[in-house]
């Protein structure tokens, strides 16, 4: 059987991570002496047959960490996985990576802005890394996917790479894998509960050079992305927020103990010329889609309704909604629309 066999083996043998599998190579030195330890039974290896069966059905490739297309940053961090699924074109890998996280529930200018980081780094030359979350990391993706070229971005996920969560993100995965890379340490085909998501940011902190926190909450997964990230001894930037707004305690708190360098545009990363011009040209907009999401709440307003109160033409409206359902945040329902 093959070395990648044999390695899987012991990562899907119940109660093995990467902790414990380091650990029993460490004591018993070769792969085929940790096997005939663990005496795997017929059950183990007929679902890691099957897994590779999947994987290579999908077009999904293992990457073990002596494979010269392992991320080398993600390398570098203490107990890394042995071996990563990649569903996508390889070369994302090779790529310097950045990573930008942050709320599912961003504001229209946070979106916004994002989506200007993730397209400017992805010119210059970096894959950006997110989790594929609505909101923040969704603009981050789709920022950076309107770069020309290819390999500009990375998805990486807490469930099999062959999963798609969350659902409404379906177009976006797609995306991601025509034009970037999906990631995971997770077995094919894997539903992911709730703590492979903290294993999953861990992956997102290490695979970086920087990562840049946007709107989070103080107790949201994007916090603890940050917190990984400072452990990992990488470069932290916030995007500050209305201290009055729960969204910007993440940020901001970060940017108060000095654990994080403030970030206020692309200026910060790069020579930016046209983006004075760009941030008017986008301000009027920006202030119309928010003034429409100030309106909604839970209770179904109608488009006739939302014209009469932002002042604005039935027509207008539809625009502007188009657009905020397109980035999940408002939502269709009977009698109007209500705010996701």
């Amino acid at each position: 059987m093959s070395d990648l066999f044999h390695k899987l083996l012991i990562l899907r043998t119940a109660g093995i991570g990467p902790v414990k599998y380091k650990e029993l190579i460490d004591k018993f030195e070769t792969i085929e002496a940790v096997i005939d330890s663990l005496k795997c039974g017929d059950g183990v290896r007929e679902s890691v047959l099957r897994e590779m069966e999947l994987a290579e059905k999908n077009g999904i490739h293992y990457i073990c960490d002596d494979d010269e297309r392992y991320p080398a940053k993600l390398k570098e961090i203490k107990n890394h996985p042995p071996v990563i699924t990649v569903r996508g074109n390889l070369d994302a890998l090779l790529k310097p990576a950045v990573s930008i996280v942050g709320t599912r529930h961003a504001t229209v200018a946070g979106m916004e802005f994002t989506t200007a980081l993730g397209r400017k780094f992805a010119e210059k030359g970096f894959a950006v890394a997110s989790g594929m979350a609505m909101g923040t990391d969704s603009a981050a993706h789709r920022g950076a996917l309107k770069s020309d070229g290819s390999a500009q971005t990375i998805a990486v996920v807490a469930g099999g790479a062959d999963y798609i969560w969350p659902l409404e993100n379906e177009s976006l995965y797609w995306e991601i894998v025509n034009s970037g890379a999906v990631i995971s340490e997770m077995p094919v085909g894997l539903v992911p509960v709730a703590n492979n998501f903290v294993q999953r940011n861990r992956l997102i902190a290490g695979i970086c050079e920087k990562l840049i926190l946007g709107e989070a909450d103080l107790n949201s997964g994007s916090m603890t992305t940050a917190r990984f990230a400072i452990e990992y001894g990488r470069e932290i930037f916030a995007i500050p927020s209305h201290p009055l707004d729960s969204r910007g305690k993440g940020p901001n708190s970060l940017i108060k103990k000095g654990l994080a360098k403030i970030c206020t545009g692309l200026e910060d990363f790069f020579e930016t010329e046209n983006f004075e011009s760009e941030k008017k040209k986008n301000y009027e907009k920006n202030e119309d889609e928010n003034s429409l999401l100030d309106v909604l709440g839970t209770i179904p307003v109608s488009e006739s309704v939302l014209a009469e109160i932002v002042k604005k033409s039935i027509a207008e409206i539809k625009s502007i909604l188009v657009v905020l359902e397109l980035q999940g945040l408002v939502k269709k329902v009977d009698g109007g629309y209500i705010r996701n």
